[in-house]
């Protein structure tokens, strides 16, 4: 196929545009991500309990959903840029707050700003993403935004880890700030501005169509669908390297590997699903993508001690891909339902509602998987259980998403 010129321009810019979004996505996952590896050392640094570490985790994703709530209602009021750069200024200092932080509650504070911040920063790259790139070429972006995770889960885990080991884990939170303040420089000078709207409406006519958004019916299916894969992935994710650790044997030194190895197969497999998707129907990927994470879920919360190092990372990896590739499909299709114009408050309300589901579930693995005597955690097999229940729960949610909206 000869394109034109114009075609071409815009294809360079499109793939500038997805590179930049990627690279922020990059760095505020590896904020949120690099809590749980260095889990077992907060647990012994701190002297906290299992469900005092979840509730680490899941401030940060409860501050993200309530925040979410709220700036929704002014999503679509600013510019599309200048709203991203003014939350990653504030995700910024949220970090270096994490940085400073001596003992639990001063995390625990640093943690609830850092997520504030950090899911609107999230909406604001996937309104972005909507907004710049052709539903035709959609989820191809998708998938390379999505595997920002895992080129965090390649390169940033790995050297944040190897930073906590080295000096202390402080440290790994400045690095993360200096990379994110590249991010933002990067982000001024790449992205183009976006404005929705010609004319400001006031706080009446946003909180208006914010209520019109939230009571649409339709919608609701929508934020139902993300909300339930957040809900079956952080009812197990915050507890897989204590589990590896102190029930399957694994040292500290080894849980990079987790990260590393999925991460590098997690980069190819979501570019491949992210393409499928925009080859033969996000739905269809969606189905199959969600009924094979069945097993590694089951896998992963069953692994016994003595477990062959190769074995643990096969599951890990298999759940890592699973994990990542179910997101590529649904947010796709979560992003085709709604109007340009009221994308970002949707986006928001979409994001503020999976991070609300994504705390309440690391908050229930807390409650349900206790320590015993010998050190090992139990019940872990029973967060994988209630994981794969939810996950088919998403996937006959998305079906009536395909029903409501007739899409493909």
């Amino acid at each position: 196929m000869i394109l034109s010129s114009q075609e071409e321009s815009d294809l360079k810019k499109e793939r500038w545009y997805i590179i930049i979004l990627a690279a922020i996505q990059i760095v505020h996952i590896l904020d949120f991500v690099i809590m749980m590896p260095l889990g077992p050392r907060f647990m012994r640094v701190f002297q906290i309990t299992p469900a005092e570490f979840s509730t680490l985790v899941s401030a940060y994703t409860f501050s993200a959903g309530i925040v979410g709530f709220l700036g929704a209602l002014y999503a679509d009021h600013f510019d599309r840029k200048k709203f991203l750069l003014f939350n990653f200024t504030g995700f910024i200092f949220g970090t270096f707050m994490c940085a400073k932080g001596t003992d639990f509650s001063s995390l625990l504070t640093a943690r609830i700003i850092a997520g504030a911040f950090g899911g609107m920063l999230n909406a604001n790259v996937l309104s972005l993403v909507s907004d710049l790139i052709p539903f035709q070429r959609r989820g191809t972006a998708m998938g390379v935004v999505m595997s920002a995770f895992s080129i965090t889960s390649v390169f940033g885990v790995p050297v944040g880890l190897h930073i906590a080991n080295v000096f202390d884990w402080q440290m790994t939170f400045y690095f993360i700030c200096f990379i994110a303040i590249i991010f933002w420089f990067l982000s001024f000078l790449i992205l183009p501005s976006v404005r929705v709207r010609s004319i400001k409406k006031s706080f009446t006519e946003n909180f208006k169509n914010f209520k019109d958004i939230v009571f649409q019916r339709k919608y609701h299916s929508s934020f139902l669908l993300t909300s339930l894969l957040g809900f079956s992935l952080f009812i197990i994710i915050p507890f897989i390297s204590p589990y590896m650790v102190k029930n399957v044997g694994m040292t500290e030194e080894q849980l990079p590997l987790i990260y590393f190895i999925g991460g590098i197969f997690t980069i190819i497999s979501a570019r491949f699903i992210g393409k499928l998707c925009d080859k033969i129907g996000s739905f269809k990927i969606f189905y199959i993508v969600a009924f094979s994470s069945i097993l590694p879920v089951v896998a992963l919360t069953n692994l016994p001690h003595g477990t062959p190092l190769w074995a643990a990372l096969m599951a890990t990896t298999l759940f890592t891909m699973s994990a990542s590739g179910r997101f590529i499909p649904a947010l796709t299709i979560v992003s085709a339902v709604v109007k340009s114009e009221d994308r970002g408050t949707f986006m928001n309300l979409e994001n503020a509602l999976r991070q609300l589901s994504s705390g309440l579930a690391s908050q229930v693995g807390g409650l349900i998987i206790v320590t015993t005597s010998s050190g090992s955690l139990d019940h872990y097999q029973i967060l994988g259980l209630i994981s794969v229940l939810i996950s088919m729960l998403a996937v006959y949610t998305g079906f009536i998403i395909k029903t409501n909206f007739g899409l493909k």
